[in-house]
């Protein structure tokens, strides 16, 4: 396609600091789930930063290409913490 159309990027979210990354910017990360279904290959996935950057992200220390679309009314202690739950949440659902 040619002449004055608006470029789309491909843009995907960070599942624990919710940065909108683009570029491959994030990447499926998978673990094996503990115990028997990990025996049985069992295993959980998130989408991560591909960087493993998201503490640098939350407290402002990087940024993304895509992080002027999108502003959050949360200060950053509510980022960290929200990180830290989220991080949680993936490794409850390893070891369940």
């Amino acid at each position: 396609m040619s002449g004055g159309g608006r470029a789309f990027t491909a843009r995907s979210m960070c599942s624990l600091c919710l940065t909108v990354r683009t570029g491959g910017g994030v990447a499926l990360m998978t673990a094996p789930r503990t115990g028997e279904a990990g025996r049985q290959g069992n295993s959980v996935g998130e989408y991560l930063c591909a960087d493993l950057a998201c503490s640098l992200y939350v407290r402002g220390r990087k940024r993304s290409a895509a992080e002027g679309d999108f502003e959050e009314s949360l200060s950053r202690d509510e980022k960290i913490a929200r990180i830290r739950g989220n991080l949680t949440a993936f490794l409850d659902k390893v070891i369940r």
